[in-house]
């Protein structure tokens, strides 16, 4: 028996560590990101709805967007990361087409000086929108898409100053995703005169997509799986509406009481899923 113990033991030493070896493990990134809570609670929902098993790792690193999108391209430290999509992104990694915030940034509204507000309450149509300009990100998908339907646009490389600069009316207006400018001027009490203006929506689709290497089809192909079917089982918009942060911006963007300007995103690839009415959130609809 002793003998046979022996004999066996390298064995199972082996198997034991082949198996570790084969532990599937998902390595994402965190760090300051405010939507980080709710994408991974739904990344851990669909998980939960494959047959494969997952390890997910939540590390804290502080890379911007294009250092995380790289680690994921080469499976380094990351191999999963969450951006807004483009085209050159979606050739350079596997997009989970499912709009993980159902298009909630392509619904913008607006950071403006409060004393010009009454300018905005002014506007009637679109021509009377595009009188105002605009402040953004340098390399922003939205600041090509605002660019291409006919707005003047003022950019920046420096997040943080475009604050600054719509407080000191550099430009009117900076248009944010409606989950967005509530939580950003909550951080900035020392600009009492910045304000979220009443009455204006600006939409247009805008797909913030889960992204996988190329060379990582399974993980892509089984998170997608497990989102499609959260969806199928109403557990995905469960998770999406009883999120506090969205509760709490739907609540107070009164995006049913707004007037909307549709706008048009030429910057999108032909795969977005456009027909699926399920996955894009109906301002005027709800809940």
């Amino acid at each position: 028996m002793k003998i046979c113990i022996q004999l066996l033991l390298p064995v199972l030493i082996v198997l034991s560590t082949l198996a570790r070896a084969e532990e599937l493990e998902i390595r994402v990134n965190e760090y300051t990101d405010p939507n980080s809570r709710y994408i991974i609670g739904q990344l851990k929902n669909a998980l939960a709805r494959i047959d494969t098993k997952y390890k997910l790792t939540i590390m804290h690193e502080n890379f911007t967007q294009a250092r995380t999108n790289e680690e994921v391209k080469n499976q380094g430290l990351l191999n999963l990361c969450w951006t807004t999509s483009d085209p050159q992104i979606e050739q350079e990694l596997r997009p989970i087409r499912i709009p993980i915030l159902k298009g909630l940034l392509g619904y913008r509204i607006l950071i403006i000086n409060k004393k010009n507000q009454y300018k905005f309450s002014q506007v009637k149509t679109l021509d009377d929108l595009k009188q105002f300009t605009f402040g953004q990100g340098k390399t922003w998908t939205d600041t090509k898409i605002l660019q291409a339907n006919g707005f003047k646009v003022i950019t920046t490389n420096k997040y943080p100053g475009l604050f600054h600069m719509v407080d000191g009316e550099r430009f009117d207006a900076f248009p944010r995703g409606v989950n967005e400018p509530f939580g950003e001027l909550a951080q900035r009490p020392d600009m009492p005169d910045l304000k979220v203006e009443d009455s204006i929506l600006l939409v247009y689709r805008m797909p913030f997509y889960l992204f996988v290497s190329r060379d990582n089809p399974k993980l892509g192909n089984d998170i997608e799986t497990g989102l499609n079917r959260a969806i199928a089982d109403g557990s995905f918009d469960k998770i999406f509406y009883s999120e506090p942060n969205i509760k709490d911006v739907l609540d107070k963007a009164n995006m049913k009481n707004r007037r909307i300007f549709n706008l048009t995103n030429p910057f999108l690839t032909k795969e977005t899923p456009l027909d699926r009415e399920e996955l894009w959130f109906d301002p005027q609809k709800g809940p």
